[in-house]
């Protein structure tokens, strides 16, 4: 078998493969309120076959959202359209999971297809008003952006307190995997990156103050999420400047998150810094996974411009990572994990669709025991043959 469809256990919680899709925003969510768009969205990548399937990132308060179209779960009505979609994920036998999240100097910004940006008057003609912002520092994310305040200990303590409530109602929403997200320059980035982090209080300065915040955060989510169940941490490996965040200092807040008890550890990298000064080809991130990995012992998901079921066994089958998350080629091909099983010879040869959903497989077997006895077809035969 290849080792990417081989099971894992993450506490007891059983993945299926080390597939899995990582949080993809999509921008269409009302007042933090999941739609039908989500179901359908969310439902077919668990019929696609992957082993573990999180939801974007879901805003801890209204403040906390990237756009005016983020998924969030500052109130508990919005518990009960969550709650669906995580019971037909593990229907379909996908693993659910939830990124939670605060977007800090990146909140308050437009949809990315309307311009990825601050908000404009355009925006504002469509019902997307500008709220305040907070960060670790007052430092905009670039220039023409808003200027977010720094936040205080009262704004600290408010922070970790939404961050818990939320847990708390992704759990009961019904979620096996909750990840907090530290990465990509939003607001836990913000503090663990020096290039924004200019505070002398306890959460500025060293490194250790730089990690107090996620790691207090991180514990809180530990002590609420069930002890059968795993802790993702989503990180930034390096900032997009070569100046910031260090691979050498994402070991260390690793190390940090190990004695928190988080179980894997999703490495991405940039955020901070609007160019990327490193390696960005295919599986540019791979490495830095790798590093975490080796020097940490902690399981880690890879990502980034993975593309093809053959590189993703490599990831697993060379030890370079545990799991290997695929994004955009996820919303490409939703399929992916169960046609990966196939180009990797994991699939049955006698019913090629066997893991496929009994109402699918079945149709699709009976059709590839006619296919093979026809041959291929040929572009230049007679359509009506």
């Amino acid at each position: 078998m290849a080792k990417l469809f081989e099971p894992v256990t993450l506490r007891d919680v059983n993945l299926r493969n080390r597939l899995a899709v990582p949080p993809m925003c999509q921008y269409q969510a009302e007042d933090g309120f999941v739609t039908t768009y989500h179901t359908v969205h969310y439902g077919k990548l668990a019929l696609g076959g992957f082993g573990l399937v999180i939801v974007e990132a879901t805003a801890v308060s209204p403040e906390a959202r990237i756009t005016h179209g983020d998924v969030g779960l500052w109130r508990d009505e919005q518990v009960e359209g969550l709650a669906g979609i995580a019971a037909f994920m593990k229907a379909q036998g996908a693993v659910p999971g939830i990124q939670l999240a605060h977007a800090g100097p990146k909140a308050s910004m437009q949809r990315p297809y309307h311009g990825d940006g601050p908000l404009n008057e355009a925006d504002i003609a469509r019902g997307d008003r500008p709220w305040a912002i907070v960060s670790a520092s007052a430092q905009a994310v670039d220039q023409g952006w808003l200027v977010p305040e720094a936040l205080d200990a009262a704004g600290v303590d408010k922070v970790k307190a939404d961050f818990a409530a939320a847990a708390r109602r992704a759990l009961k929403a019904g979620f096996e995997v909750v990840e907090l997200h530290c990465a990509h320059g939003y607001l836990l980035n913000s503090f663990l990156s020096p290039l924004t982090n200019h505070r002398t209080d306890a959460y500025g300065g060293s490194r250790e103050n730089r990690f107090r915040l996620p790691l207090e955060i991180a514990r809180e989510l530990r002590a609420i999420w069930p002890v059968d169940k795993p802790l993702f941490v989503r990180v930034s490996a390096v900032d997009g400047l070569k100046t910031g965040v260090t691979i050498e200092d994402t070991v260390a807040f690793a190390e940090a998150l190990k004695a928190v008890g988080v179980d894997v550890v999703d490495v991405s990298s940039g955020g901070v810094g609007v160019t990327y000064e490193h390696p960005s080809g295919y599986g540019h991130q791979v490495p830095y996974a790798e590093r975490v990995r080796r020097d940490t012992g902690l399981k880690t998901m890879a990502v980034g411009l993975i593309v093809d079921p053959f590189q993703a066994e490599q990831v697993v089958a060379e030890g370079h990572a545990d799991l290997v998350a695929i994004g955009r080629e996820a919303l490409r091909n939703p399929n992916f994990a169960l046609d990966a099983e196939q180009a990797l010879g994991a699939a049955p040869q006698d019913a090629p669709y066997e893991s496929w959903v009994p109402q699918l497989g079945w149709w699709l077997n009976g059709r590839e025991r006619k296919l093979r006895r026809l041959g291929a077809w040929s572009n230049g035969e007679d359509v009506a043959a």
